[in-house]
């Protein structure tokens, strides 16, 4: 062998040494087979190149990177990858048939390519992918081109296989990241030191805390307990020796603190948390993160505690009228009794009205139950004059309240609408009832009534004592009373205002309200108002 030859070969190994390193580095996919094919072809002094992958499914091949052909002529090749399958051992019967096909797309092309080397992509045994080299005009490869490039093949393959394990675990991760990141619940994983290494979006609107600034920090630092109402804490349990092998997931439950951010000071300063902690341990047992799933049950305790106020207040509501009916006509029925027309006409009356609230008390529970099942509706009938239903609720209300003072005040030209006037009249007398009840030193109350070009409104004005500011959020609750001194002594179910509101969004409106209470600046009093489509 002549010393050029030699140095010829020593200088493609040391090419081909380059080259792996190269590739070994490279993990894009893309960057891969563009450095794979440049290098393929400059090996062996080639015109051109391409490389075709296996798609997912093992039966087609597409072409996923070309060098020294224009990306609009990509299409040409086709039938060169689609038309002459590659059949291992038998690549010799296939020559002919590809030289020939090379030719016809060169033609077509104008790309005056000539000759072809095709090899497999093989990694463990398995074809993923086929290089094609193109020589042009009477340019011949070097005879041993087919060697160097086999050689070559054997490493790209596994670069490539490396690339691909790479992109579909960098693809499984992002797509992991984003249920993460989008999930409902909180999310956050800690270290086997207790500092957070994943706080996703929920979790930092549920607590105030900013993810960029609950990474590394402690467990500690960002969930603070003011009273557990599970046995032990995170810290407890890790402390008795959780988690055990096959041990279940750990729950704690009870209130947080609350990060409060300045530019929003109304915002509430603790939240009942229920937790999940999920240890991940490695293969000798030991934990190597823990996975948190975060749920905030402020409002589900807020529901709990408002049924169970519920409960004690309709057992009251539901007794009051049962036990003076009982008691009236206990007394008509005494034998040694002798009543006058007057007094049994009284007894008769007191009965009759605490029936009717009875039966009213009834009625707003079954409708509770209708809204809840989804089976609330209207029964629409003809126009309704809104004027004349807020006179009658007034006359109403008049003869059960000497203290207060109704006036209804609409303009002349009020239209009529269309709607369900039994649910029409159920709000007004809501709104009325809740006027009288919470404006105990008697006063004015103004049903005013406004026309708008597409609605009309209704308001309910009264001189009370108002809503605070910590009641507002939840007025149109079900079970939700305001918590003052006056409420507890005041009849109700906490249901008038969460029927009112279904009963105007039935109808196309809504309904809202303003007003101070008595610890506040400003004239103290309620104005409920609810708007209705004048179509």
């Amino acid at each position: 062998m002549s010393r050029a030859l030699v140095d010829i070969r020593i200088l493609q190994r040391e090419y081909l040494l380059g080259i792996s390193r190269a590739m070994t580095a490279e993990l894009d996919l893309g960057d891969l087979l563009r450095l794979i094919l440049k290098s393929a072809v400059e090996l062996v002094s080639g015109q051109a190149g391409m490389i075709a992958l296996v798609e997912a499914g093992g039966e087609t091949l597409r072409v996923a990177a070309v060098y020294g052909i224009p990306p609009h002529l990509v299409d040409h090749f086709a039938p060169l990858v689609r038309g002459v399958p590659y059949r291992e051992g038998r690549e010799g019967e296939a020559f002919p048939e590809l030289v020939n096909q090379l030719r016809r797309v060169a033609q077509d092309a104008d790309l005056g390519l000539s000759q072809v080397i095709r090899l497999p992509l093989s990694s463990g045994g398995e074809v993923i992918g086929l290089i094609y080299v193109f020589q042009s005009g009477n340019y011949y490869f070097v005879e041993d081109a087919p060697n160097l490039l086999r050689s070559f093949a054997e490493q790209a393959a596994i670069a490539v296989r490396n690339a691909r394990l790479y992109q579909q675990v960098n693809q499984e991760k992002q797509r992991l990241d984003a249920i993460l990141e989008q999930s409902a619940d909180g999310v956050m994983i800690l270290d086997a030191q207790l500092r957070i290494t994943v706080f996703n979006r929920a979790l930092s609107h549920m607590t105030g805390w900013p993810a960029a600034e609950a990474i590394g920090c402690s467990h500690d630092d960002v969930i603070r307990w003011r009273a557990l109402k599970t046995e032990s804490d995170l810290n407890a349990a890790l402390a008795q020796g959780w988690p055990q092998p096959n041990a279940a997931h750990l729950y704690v439950e009870g209130e947080a603190s609350r990060r409060r951010d300045a530019a929003c000071p109304t915002e509430r300063d603790s939240l009942n948390l229920g937790i999940t902690y999920a240890p991940l341990l490695d293969a000798n047992g030991q934990m190597t993160d823990i996975i948190a799933n975060i749920r905030d049950l402020t409002r589900y305790r807020e529901e709990e505690a408002l049924q169970k106020t519920f409960i004690s207040v309709i057992s009251h509501e539901l007794k009051t009228p049962v036990s003076i009916i009982k008691g009236y006509a206990g007394t008509l029925r005494r034998p040694d009794g002798r009543w006058s027309p007057a007094v049994l006409d009284e007894s008769l009356s007191v009965i009759e009205e605490e029936a009717d609230n009875l039966n009213g008390l009834i009625d707003n529970l079954l409708e509770a139950s209708r809204l809840q099942a989804g089976t609330f509706s209207l029964e629409i009938g003809d126009e309704i004059s809104l004027p004349k239903l807020a006179a009658a609720v007034a006359r109403k209300f008049a003869t059960q309240s000497r203290e207060h003072v109704i006036d209804v005040d609409f303009p002349a030209d009020f239209p009529a609408i269309i709607g369900d006037e039994r649910r029409l009249t159920q709000v007004l007398n809501n709104l009325v009832s809740n006027a009288i009840k919470y404006s105990p030193d008697g006063g004015q109350i103004t049903i005013v009534g406004e026309v708008h070009p597409q609605h009309v409104t209704v308001s309910v004005c009264d001189a009370g004592i108002g809503i605070a500011a910590r009641d507002q959020h939840r007025i149109f609750q079900k079970f939700s009373r305001v918590d003052n001194a006056l409420s507890r002594k005041t009849e109700g179910t906490g249901l008038g205002l969460y029927l009112s509101r279904a009963i105007i969004e039935a109808h196309g409106g809504r309904i809202w309200f303003r007003g101070n209470s008595e610890d506040e600046p400003g004239a103290p009093g309620t104005t409920f108002t609810f708007s209705l489509p004048r179509d």
